[in-house]
């Protein structure tokens, strides 16, 4: 059976890897964003998982928003960097753990949840920045095989939170079951609060976003609870992609150990934020 061992939460704010590719990290406006990273990225280089499992959404790169699905799981052997207008990032491509996509899908549709499925599918800045922040510098290859799971923060409606937290339960039991990978890692990505556009452009709520780094560890059933439209109003239009995180920590146990979290403003126009999470008993 295969074990969950740490989640890891991180914003996937475009600029934050614009920093990385141009080699801006030690800038003053991004040098406090990315020492806040490394107490992280030093456990994660220590702890690799032989499997990970991103969950993110897609930003109109991969997927034409004429069809958006509200959760989508990837089940290629790989996936290509997408160029967004500007030119594919200079990481590596992704490879796929088809074996555990596989068994991710079956089981999470036996569970009630009708995924749509990718058997092809290039990943954009959504999935690329939180591989990054986790491996600043890959080489040739990220860490390990990485399984895309999509979920829709774009278009109205978008599942609620407790629709992602219970997504979150049936992925930590399909793990579970899987006997192909003994460790596997779960990222969590998108938030912090941010709005792009429209009257509130530039909106930050830090109270919010310290009441959910906090709950998000201790209290995730808070988290859930709130609605759509409590999301939006509190943390901006595209701060509802905080619900991701949700599926992270719905896949996890219920008591976790936090190994580190830093929490920046802004990034861009964003609040961004990590939290790294050990899921194995003390």
């Amino acid at each position: 059976m295969a074990e969950v061992i740490w989640g890891l939460a991180t914003s996937h704010v475009p600029s934050i890897g614009a920093a990385m590719d141009r080699g801006k990290t030690e800038e003053p406006y991004w040098k406090p964003l990315f020492d806040g990273y490394r107490p992280a990225r030093e456990w994660l280089a220590q702890n690799p998982p032989d499997v990970a499992v991103l969950i993110y959404n897609d930003h109109a790169n991969g997927i034409d928003l004429d069809v958006v699905p509200t959760f989508a799981l990837g089940t290629a052997e790989g996936y290509r960097v997408a160029d967004e207008g500007f030119g594919r990032r200079p990481v590596p491509d992704v490879v796929g753990a088809p074996e555990l996509s596989q068994h991710l899908l079956k089981s999470l549709v036996d569970d009630g949840f009708d995924l749509t499925v990718f058997q092809e599918l290039d990943v954009d800045h959504g999935f690329t920045v939180p591989l990054s922040v986790w491996t600043p510098e890959p080489g040739e290859a990220w860490p390990c095989p990485v399984v895309p799971l999509l979920v829709n923060v774009i278009q109205y409606p978008q599942p609620t939170a407790a629709r992602c937290y219970a997504l979150g339960q049936a992925l930590g039991r399909a793990i579970a079951s899987f006997d192909g990978a003994a460790t596997v890692g779960i990222l969590g990505t998108g938030g912090m609060s941010h709005q792009l556009a429209g009257a509130r452009a530039g909106f930050i709520n830090s109270a919010f976003d310290h009441m959910f780094l906090d709950a998000i560890e201790h209290d995730p059933g808070k988290l859930a609870a709130l609605s759509r439209e409590d999301y939006i109003r509190e943390a901006g239009a595209e701060g509802i992609e905080m619900i991701m995180w949700l599926v992270m920590r719905g896949a996890m146990n219920a008591q976790i150990r936090k190994v580190h979290s830093t929490y920046h403003v802004p990034a861009s126009n964003t609040a961004a934020a990590l939290a790294l999470f050990d899921n194995r008993p003390a």
